[in-house]
């Protein structure tokens, strides 16, 4: 397929559902208990294009297209791609809703979106709506919102005509925010160009190195969240672009990994740093050894587990780079890998990048320093994101001297690999979840027991990283584990399990600049463990998803 043809995503799938009806498009694992597709389920492109023909008169009816906003809680269920594409036929944007938000956090996500409609799953419609009503407070009216697992005839109208123009590449189709490194997520713009360019850089990143991807021959398993772009953009476009099928779990379960990789037929799997230990702490099965997959591909596998979990399951693993900015990516497909390193590939023709010192000048290779990136050609920032949504200030920045900087530490070496070192910026990796600490450190200064707050990462032999705070208490105040279960109280009420301290440490004083910011990297002695400190308190166990 030749993206170039297209002038919105749903027009590239309207023209491999035409030309391949029968090919499977969406598959569900069957899972015991879980609340929809218990038995799984698959809908090939033809059974696809009728339900999007069908979703996109609904809207339409409604008075919904260009310029309106549409949030989706919809979890890992198929639907949610249905919508994306129906969408994408009428100039909506899809704003994708994290499951795992609190109250506080959804609010300022539809505040900040001007989000028109909210599509939430039955079991959710009590929360959302709860947020809608708030929202009313800055918005006049509260945010409607209908139940996606049974879609009314009549959607609530549209609070606005649409915009005459037909819907193009250059319409926004998507609003996905990240962790912003000083406070709250940014909403990063995507459009239809960024769709489509992002699926064939995928596939050309893979196909350039030594693993195959077969039109219509495929069948990806991603078990990462579709508030994601790896599986709701970058595999997903990948796969409608090559007439394949996205297996879509509910979510990562690794003591089913390998059976319900068997059971889907799966082909290719991403995957995140978790995952390989996970994987290789499960007992010995017949399972493991029972599937069709080729190779994975996925982010941060330690590299002493490389070796091994390739020798384990007779796969390869790849690893990849990208950001929600960039959509493309960049893939160690092809030898050398280097397994022993966190090499993530090579520029590639769809984007090339270079490592720079703090003024932006090129050091030499093998010199640690900042990975940034740019679309080859004369238009520097082709379909990556269109910016950050009411923040142009930030996306200059980020843009600033002509690359976009990605806050990654990064070396290359002489056969152009890229190797991950670290982060610059001030967040914090947690299993795939990319969290800022200043995000935390706000919500935890507005206690009055708080007078000085510093979150930092510190290493998580599973999870990659996890979340540390350090406090400074009020004059008076007693610490100790009793305060440190009333702030961890707090940090659940006010932010997703995930992101909520998982070690805390009661200190006198921080390090602080003249102008009183604080240093975290002189809080402890150098090479030290945060962890091992006296008076640490481990509460990892409160880190858990909340039922819904």
């Amino acid at each position: 397929m030749n993206q170039a043809d297209f002038d919105t995503f749903h027009a590239a799938f309207a023209a491999v559902a035409e030309a391949h009806p029968e090919n499977a498009f969406l598959a569900v694992p069957a899972r015991e208990g879980r609340d929809y597709d218990a038995e799984g389920r698959e809908i090939t492109y033809g059974q696809a294009r009728a339900e999007i023909e069908r979703l996109v008169a609904l809207y339409r009816e409604a008075g919904y297209g260009m310029g309106h906003r549409v949030a989706l809680l919809l979890e890992n269920r198929p639907e949610h791609f249905l919508h994306l594409l129906a969408f994408s036929a009428l100039g909506v944007s899809l704003v994708s809703i994290n499951p795992d938000y609190t109250h506080d956090e959804m609010l300022y996500q539809m505040e900040h979106s001007d989000a028109d409609l909210a599509v939430v799953r039955a079991k959710r419609i009590a929360d959302v709506e709860a947020v809608g009503r708030d929202r009313a407070k800055t918005h006049g009216a509260p945010l409607p919102v209908v139940d996606g697992d049974a879609l009314p005839a009549r959607l609530p109208r549209a609070p606005r005509p649409p915009g005459n123009e037909a819907p193009g590449r250059g319409t926004e189709l998507g609003l996905y925010y990240t962790s912003g490194t000083t406070g709250r997520p940014k909403g990063c713009v995507v459009t239809n160009h960024y769709f489509l360019l992002t699926g064939a850089g995928y596939l050309d990143a893979l196909r350039a190195g030594d693993v195959t991807v077969e039109d219509g021959g495929e069948r990806l398993y991603n078990p990462l969240p579709l508030y994601h772009v790896n599986a709701c953009v970058i595999s997903f476009s990948g796969m409608l672009q090559s007439a394949n099928c996205q297996i879509q779990p509910d979510r990562f379960h690794p003591s089913t990994w390998w059976s319900e990789l068997a059971q889907t037929r799966a082909t290719i799997f991403h995957y995140l740093g978790v995952v390989p230990p996970m994987l290789l702490n499960q007992p010995e099965s017949p399972d493991e050894k029972s599937h069709c997959v080729k190779w994975g591909l996925g982010a941060g596998i330690e590299p002493s587990l490389h070796a091994k979990f390739e020798a384990r399951f007779g796969l390869p693993l790849m690893e990849g780079w990208g950001m929600t900015e960039t959509g493309r990516i960049f893939a160690a497909s092809g030898a050398p890998r280097h397994i022993d390193t966190r090499a993530f590939g090579r520029p590639n023709e769809w984007m090339t990048g270079k490592i720079v010192d703090e003024n932006d000048r090129e050091v030499p290779r093998g010199t640690p320093g900042e990975l940034v990136v740019w679309s080859p050609g004369d238009e520097p920032r082709d379909a990556f994101f269109s910016g950050y949504l009411k923040n142009e200030a930030a996306t200059e920045e980020a843009w600033r001297n002509g690359f976009f900087h990605t806050g990654d530490t990064v070396i290359q070496r002489e056969d152009d690999m890229f190797v991950f070192v670290d982060r610059t910026k001030n967040i914090i990796r947690r299993s795939g979840e990319n969290i800022a600490a200043a995000e935390i450190e706000a919500r935890l200064a507005e206690d009055e027991r708080v007078a000085n707050i510093a979150v930092l990462a510190v290493p998580d032999e599973l999870r990659e990283e996890e979340v540390m705070a350090c406090i400074v208490a009020r004059d008076g105040v007693k610490t100790g584990e009793a305060l440190a279960d009333a702030l961890m109280d707090l940090a659940l009420a006010k932010l997703s399990y995930f992101k909520a301290p998982g070690w805390w440490l009661f200190v006198d004083t921080l390090p602080t600049t003249g102008t009183q910011k604080v240093q975290k990297q002189e809080i402890f002695p150098k090479g030290s463990d945060p962890r091992a400190q006296p008076g640490v308190i481990d509460r990892r166990d409160r880190k858990k998803r909340p039922k819904r």
